[in-house]
C-alpha cells in the first residue's frame, strides 16, 4: 500500500513539473506587447489576428498580432473607440 502511495505522489510531482515547463516554453515564445504611438514605424507584412472591440462607449484597448517583412511576430496594443455608443 505504501508503494502505491509513493508512486502516486511521484507521478503527481512529475506531472506538475511537466506542466510548469510547458507553460514556461509557451510564455518564452510569446512576443512582448508593444504599445502603438503616432510616431511608431510599422513593418506589417501579414496580420495574424485582431482582438474584438469591447462594447463600451469610449476609448478601449485592442491588440493586433502580425508578422513583419522578416517573418518575426509582433503584438501591438492600441486604442480604438468602443462599439457601445448609441447614435441617438
Amino acid at each position: 500500500m505504501k508503494r502505491i502511495a509513493i508512486l502516486l505522489a511521484l507521478s503527481c510531482i512529475g506531472a506538475q513539473a511537466f506542466a510548469e515547463e510547458s507553460h514556461a516554453r509557451i510564455s518564452a515564445n510569446k512576443p512582448p506587447i508593444e504599445t502603438y504611438t503616432y510616431g511608431s514605424r510599422l513593418d506589417i507584412k501579414k496580420v495574424i489576428s485582431v482582438t474584438d472591440v469591447a462594447p463600451e462607449c469610449g476609448p478601449v484597448s485592442a491588440q493586433m498580432t502580425y508578422e513583419d517583412s522578416q517573418g518575426l511576430r509582433h503584438v501591438m496594443q492600441y486604442q480604438v473607440m468602443g462599439t457601445g455608443c448609441s447614435n441617438g
